[in-house]
């Protein structure tokens, strides 16, 4: 992973003091709220329904033992005892005093770690595949080419006030597990007929109150032209994204109504004046950040195959996990291994100060000390040997960290809802609580097979529920809380939107509502292969309506 320069480090902590001294005029009265409010934003700080909420970056999802004991340490000290990772590969504190995140911060700086762009109108966190630099099926690692634009994107003087914040994703493999294409910049990294590292571009894709699919502006883009074309875009939508509609400020919304091909044309013109000037990167410059994630040594562990054999057939529990939750790598003697922070009848997403300092002392053990945060929520340990999955798991059960459910249906994401947060209609936590706990019988989750369910508490889609194969929508009518469902959605290589059922149902109707898809759905699939999404593609809404609303018209509107 990449570590800080001296640059680097007198930078943040530079940040750091200036936003003590901000906190200490905001606690003094020399600035009011309304002053406050841009500078703390762009330091993470968020105010939400009963406290200041800090949202801390973890670049493209990678951090080490070192980094997660801090956070865990935060979580002690200054919150209530845990953390919230994010669909943003982030993690959010709920509960810090104002007076305490500049010491938050300073904490952070001291493992090189920070809340910069966490929040704003500019570009946020740049998220990556999770198990980048170890799948099987990757072209190349994305992570080094996220770090470039990390660096180019941090304070940069002409995108830190966009129209709307923006979000960029990369990924290096053929299945897609970075949901690019409903970012605002999605990058597929792809070799050419010559076997040059490029990238695809998609740009407007997004989800919120008007959801959409990027579109592809460029099959290829050599590596060398990432910043300078990344640049024209940039400008593009700065100078023409709007200001005067917050709900129509998103890259999304120009490329809609400008067309494609149109904002191709503009993004092009803008290319070729920037495309042979300083930000075209040097192969020397992508070498030297490519060298800080390269591989741990992998020492070859063939005896793990034989040991594993021997532990699935002693342990069906261990045999289920490894089957759920433990994917092939790139090296056939390791996994590539999801701890899943889905418990059944937990809170999707929240880990205890306990957890992360035992996932900490866990990677240092077995996982050469990498740990990555997936944008569904769990963590990752892309590096374990085979040889080493039976002590691991072993390890995880004693944290409660050892649900076997990755891919499955309680295996929800969800954004905290209005528990927590000011924007929110409805409920999160709750709804994907009870749903886990309807579903939780192993036996029932393995029969239902892949489908992922996708909770928001509001129409800005924090949740990622327009590609949930199940999506539920918390929307408020009457004063009351209700959940519009939508089915079909995925954020894969195949990205589609969900489509809206039907009319929303109370909150103590909606886990019986999704019980009723998912047994309309095991009635109707070809066979035990045929996932619900494969499934739905084929049939359509039809029989769900039917399910649900009597094959009543007027109830489905």
């Amino acid at each position: 992973m990449y570590r800080y320069d001296e640059f680097d480090h007198a930078f943040v902590s530079g940040r750091v003091e200036q936003f003590r001294d901000q906190v200490t005029r905001r606690l003094s009265g020399e600035l009011a709220e309304d002053a406050f409010k841009p500078l703390r934003l762009m330091n993470g700080v968020y105010l939400q329904l009963h406290a200041y909420m800090l949202r801390v970056a973890i670049p493209y999802g990678t951090l080490n033992s070192r980094q997660m004991r801090i956070l865990a340490h935060i979580a002690r000290k200054y919150d209530r005892g845990y953390g919230h990772f994010t669909t943003r590969q982030n993690i959010q504190y709920n509960w810090p005093k104002l007076s305490d995140t500049p010491d938050i911060l300073a904490e952070l700086a001291s493992v090189e770690m920070h809340a910069l762009q966490t929040s704003g109108n500019c570009i946020r966190n740049v998220t990556a595949d999770h198990f980048a630099g170890a799948a099987a099926d990757e072209v190349a690692d994305p992570r080094p080419y996220a770090e470039i634009l990390r660096q180019w994107s941090s304070v940069h003087p002409e995108f830190s006030f966009l129209p709307r914040k923006f979000k960029i994703a990369v990924t290096g493999a053929e299945r897609d597990r970075a949901a690019i294409q409903v970012h605002d910049i999605g990058l597929h990294l792809k070799k050419n007929d010559k076997g040059e590292i490029g990238f695809a571009v998609y740009v407007g894709g997004g989800q919120g109150r008007t959801p959409m699919i990027a579109k592809k502006i460029r099959d290829f883009l050599p590596e060398e032209d990432l910043l300078s074309y990344t640049t024209a875009i940039m400008r593009v939508y700065n100078l023409h994204g709007r200001r005067d509609n917050k709900y129509k400020a998103r890259i999304k919304i120009l490329v809609h109504e400008t067309g494609a091909e149109e904002l191709a044309r503009q993004v092009d013109a803008e290319f070729a004046q920037l495309k042979n000037t300083e930000l075209k990167l040097p192969d020397a410059d992508i070498q030297a950040i490519t060298t800080y994630f390269a591989l741990p040594p992998l020492t070859e562990r063939p005896e793990g195959w034989a040991s594993l054999a021997g532990w699935k057939k002693a342990d069906p529990d261990f045999a289920r996990w490894v089957q759920q939750n433990v994917q092939p790598h790139k090296h056939p003697d390791y996994g590539m291994v999801t701890i899943s922070l889905k418990p059944i009848g937990g809170i999707p997403g929240d880990a205890s100060d306990s957890q992360m300092d035992a996932i900490a002392d866990l990677a240092e053990e077995y996982a050469f000390d990498e740990i990555r945060i997936s944008h569904e929520q769990n963590v990752i340990f892309p590096h374990v040997a085979l040889a080493d999955l039976e002590p691991l798991y072993r390890g995880l059960v004693a944290q409660g960290l050892a649900t076997a459910n990755a891919g499955l249906i309680t295996d929800i994401i969800a954004c905290p809802g209005l528990d927590y947060c000011a924007l929110a209609n409805a409920r999160s936590i709750p709804l994907a609580q009870e749903i886990s706990n309807r579903f939780g019988n192993p036996d029932k989750q393995a029969e239902i097979g892949e489908l992922k369910i996708k909770i928001s508490g509001c129409i800005n889609a924090c949740g990622h529920h327009h590609v949930g194969h199940i999506g539920l929508l918390g929307v408020e009518k009457k004063g009351a809380e209700l959940y519009q469902i939508t089915l079909g959605g995925s954020g894969d290589e195949n990205t589609s939107i969900g489509e809206i059922i039907g009319r929303g149902f109370e909150p103590e109707k909606v886990t019986d509502a999704v019980e009723t898809i998912v047994n309309t759905y095991l009635g109707l699939r070809k066979d035990s292969s045929e996932i619900f999404l494969d499934a739905y593609r084929r049939v359509g809404p039809q029989p769900f309506k039917d399910a649900l609303y009597g094959g009543s018209a007027q109830e489905a509107a």
